[in-house]
């Protein structure tokens, strides 16, 4: 028996595939995470009997959680970049009305970083959320 007649064995393993299909996963999960955070944050607002319904379609709204995320028209958006993203969404637009809509449980301290950074960009007008109280 010789060397030269025997084959060999291909025993390396390929991995483009596996890479190919964890890069389709990777960007996947990136297109659906904002979907998903927007979806599972619930925001219960405080209750008040003079609640009046407001024109929240000109207003840009900010709801935090009561895991302290901030959405800023329903994107995520770190409390260090808030100043710019609402300088960036009331820029453009002639009416500048911002909407705080927080969590019941929220401390009075959050909001009150959002209404001053809303403030210190000139906003108009300045709204806290609230839901109408229950009859009963």
């Amino acid at each position: 028996m010789t060397r030269r007649g025997r084959r060999r064995l291909f025993t390396e393993m390929n991995l483009i595939p596996l890479i190919d299909v964890s890069l389709i996963l990777v960007i996947i999960f990136m297109v659906l995470t904002p979907v998903l955070i927007q979806s599972q944050i619930t925001v219960k607002l405080p209750e008040s009997r003079s609640a009046l319904p407001s024109a929240a379609e000109s207003a840009v709204q900010v709801q935090i959680s009561r895991e302290g995320v901030i959405l800023i028209d329903g994107t995520p958006v770190k409390a260090s970049e808030l100043e710019h993203e609402l300088m960036l969404r009331t820029a453009g637009s002639s009416v500048k009305n911002v909407l705080v809509q927080a969590d019941r449980t929220v401390p009075v301290e959050k909001v009150v970083v959002v209404l001053d950074a809303a403030k210190r960009l000139g906003v108009k007008k300045l709204g806290i959320g609230v839901s109408p109280a229950s009859k009963g």
